[in-house]
């Protein structure tokens, strides 16, 4: 599968909407950057997140999840304690082509301070806001930008379409806006 470059993206961007808000072009003056890249697209993090905390004691069960796990913030910032993690979502929303598989990599400049981006990758036919985990591997409270680049999507093709496709499946994510919590 080859990693798309920056001419196929912008062009299933502008005429199929695969990502919307679209930035053609890198913005780096005074943020960390985002926007389309040359094999890749830079996507920003939204103002809203959930911070896990511990203050309730409750237990974290992606089968039985429990909103007490967690504090909402909204804001331009956002401050992740240390060894802890928060959920946010990509600003972004993402149609994926049934012949197209998205990887998430996180950005450097975050992961050189400690905080490491985690998502599933993006399957052929789904479509929504990525939610986004952002863990502080640090002993230190992490900063996070939002309406920044927080990771980079690189897009792969394959030589023809998938047998059964995350929309096929009817897949308990789709269309998903803001933070979408564990389902089973």
């Amino acid at each position: 599968m080859p990693v798309m470059p920056d001419h196929w993206i912008r062009r299933m961007a502008l005429e199929q909407g695969m990502i919307e808000p679209f930035v053609d072009g890198q913005a780096r003056e005074g943020v960390i950057s985002y926007g389309l890249s040359s094999y890749g697209y830079d996507a920003r993090i939204a103002d809203e997140f959930k911070i896990f905390t511990n203050v309730d004691s409750a237990i974290v069960d992606p089968k039985d999840f429990s909103p007490r796990s967690f504090v909402d913030r909204r804001g331009e910032t956002c401050i992740i304690p240390p060894n802890s993690f928060a959920l946010g979502h990509t600003i972004e929303y993402f149609r994926i082509p049934r012949d197209v598989l998205v990887i998430c990599l996180g950005k450097s400049t975050y992961a050189r301070c400690g905080i490491i981006v985690n998502v599933t990758p993006l399957e052929p036919e789904w479509e929504g806001q990525v939610t986004i985990e952002i863990s502080n591997t640090t002993p230190l409270p992490a900063k996070i930008y939002a309406g920044e680049g927080i990771c980079q999507f690189l897009f792969l093709k394959g030589e023809q379409p998938c047998e059964v496709s995350y929309a096929d499946k009817a897949g308990k994510y789709m269309r998903q806006r803001g933070v979408a919590l564990p389902r089973l």
